[in-house]
């Protein structure tokens, strides 16, 4: 069994993008400028802007935080996203989620001109993603894409089943595994929490992608003899032990799954720093103006 170490993966990323930027300047080109819009004081979403804002540092780009309070209308907001939008000097920019529940998530994703879109979250960004056109990839999926080459994992007619069905997710990452190429040209089938038979589907599973956001939902019984495993999963669970009174806990029961796998992927430490130097990468081109002219 092998660790897939996201955390030194995403280092030798973040070292790559930090001298392409140094190289930019040293051409007299401007440093990509990323602008992330927070709402209200969730305490996940503080921690990924902190560390969004600490990578942009990391990486020798210009970042703005820009912060509201819970009770900002939705008006607003789109206000706001319509001035980064006709803002020249930011190259991209995201919103937080999730959202206060007055405010339609939609609109807001919409909202965000597709060209500044960094999150890959946009109809068109989708769109162009599931049919192989350039575009700005969600980061998740995008960052899964980066460890599995980045190990050389095969994936050309392998079974990937991928658990979870989210826009942000499993939807992106099963169309990025069936395209053509590498990593691709996978053999995708997507269960979610209708899958009926979903023990014997994963049994069948050379690479197995769970998002479902259920602590420990994959289990031992689930998985076969030398699959890869790679675990989205990020679920606060309470833990005594712990400084915090919780630990970070994936959708993978770690422990008696591990010993099974050829791959698999730790929570913390996998996927997760995977996503933030993904929107870094997403950033870079924003600012190269690569993806759309």
């Amino acid at each position: 069994m092998q660790l897939i170490d996201g955390k030194a993966i995403a280092d030798q990323v973040k070292k790559e993008i930090a001298q392409e930027v140094e190289q930019i300047v040293a051409n007299g080109g401007k440093r990509p400028h990323l602008a992330v819009i927070i709402v209200g004081h969730d305490g996940g979403s503080e921690t990924y802007v902190a560390h969004k804002v600490k990578s942009c540092e990391q990486v020798g780009f210009t970042s703005t935080r820009i912060a509201f309070e819970t009770d900002i209308t939705e008006e607003t907001l789109l206000a706001e996203i319509e001035k980064l939008n006709n803002n020249d000097d930011i190259d991209g920019f995201i919103v937080q989620l999730p959202l206060p529940k007055h405010i339609d998530e939609q609109k807001v994703i919409e909202a965000i001109d597709y060209r500044k879109d960094v999150d890959g979250f946009h109809p068109i960004n989708v769109g162009r993603t599931s049919i192989g056109l350039p575009s700005f990839v969600s980061a998740t999926p995008m960052g899964i894409l980066e460890l599995l080459k980045r190990y050389n994992i095969e994936t050309a007619g392998k079974h990937c089943v991928v658990i979870g069905r989210s826009n942000i997710v499993g939807k992106p990452v099963a169309s990025l595994m069936m395209q053509k190429g590498y990593p691709g040209d996978a053999t995708v089938t997507v269960c979610h929490s209708r899958t009926k038979n979903l023990k014997e589907i994963c049994l069948q599973a050379d690479i197995i992608i769970a998002a479902i956001g259920s602590p420990n939902f994959v289990k031992a019984e689930m998985v076969k003899e030398g699959a890869v495993v790679i675990d989205v999963g990020t679920t606060r669970v309470p833990n005594a032990n712990t400084k915090t009174g919780f630990k970070l806990t994936g959708d993978v029961d770690f422990e008696n799954v591990a010993p099974k796998c050829s791959y698999i992927t730790p929570v913390p430490g996998g996927v997760g720093p995977m996503t933030i130097c993904s929107l870094m990468k997403n950033t870079l081109l924003a600012g190269k103006k690569e993806i759309f002219k």
